[in-house]
């Protein structure tokens, strides 16, 4: 796993060639939604903003130090899931793909991104903003398909350790359901509507919390 500092570079990179590359992503959101321009170039906007935002958070979740009733202290270390299933949602293809990709991978997790099933096409031209930006190999992986089915391969999947789900409450059910198995840990949207371009609900520490575990090391001290 990369230092925390030289994920925050890739993530800065990954802004910059998104951004270099504006006009060419609103009109694949024009293309595949019928939406108009000025909404596209919102959500584009949006998507660089949000990288921008989890490459300054990616060395700054490290952890706190708490105080124990005995003598010493704990220090709660925030390390990385490992790996990362993440179905993406249909809605916002490219936002919703990029605000659940940047805090995974921001916090040292490797992910394997299913990006929405009607729209897939803005994550399938963001392998090439990747491919630019010094993002190590293997640590975004993208998969095209039918969501449902993907994703009940992922929770099957003995080496995947996490998987997040947006789909529809159908599916929601079926991911915490079937990952029980393997007590795989699952983040589901139970098909609840999410604003991909409200700062509250689409980044922040709900999504930091969700990419990292915490390991709990205990510093006894003397007198």
């Amino acid at each position: 796993m990369r230092h925390g500092y030289n994920r925050s570079q890739i993530l800065y990179f990954i802004a910059e060639n998104l951004d270099a590359r504006n006009a060419e992503f609103i009109e694949r959101i024009v293309e595949m939604t019928g939406r108009t321009k000025k909404s596209a170039q919102a959500e584009v906007d949006a998507a660089v903003e949000r990288l921008f935002t989890y490459a300054a958070w990616a060395d700054k979740y490290g952890g706190t130090v708490q105080e124990t009733t005995l003598r010493g202290i704990t220090v709660a270390v925030n390390e990385p899931v490992g790996v990362i299933g993440i179905a993406c949602p249909d809605e916002m293809p490219l936002l919703g793909f990029i605000s659940l990709m940047a805090p995974a991978i921001a916090r040292g997790n490797t992910v394997v991104m299913i990006p929405s099933q009607k729209y897939p096409l803005s994550a399938t031209d963001f392998y090439q903003v990747l491919d630019t930006s010094d993002v190590p190999p293997g640590v975004v992986n993208i998969v095209t398909g039918d969501r449902d089915h993907l994703t009940k391969t992922l929770v099957q999947h003995e080496d995947v350790d996490a998987v997040w789900y947006f789909g529809s409450a159908e599916g929601s059910y079926h991911v915490e359901n079937e990952s029980a198995a393997n007590m795989k840990r699952t983040w589901v949207g139970y098909g609840l509507p999410r604003d991909w371009m409200d700062r509250e609900q689409g980044e922040g520490h709900e999504f930091l919390h969700e990419a990292t575990q915490v390991k709990n090391i205990w510093v006894p001290t003397g007198e």
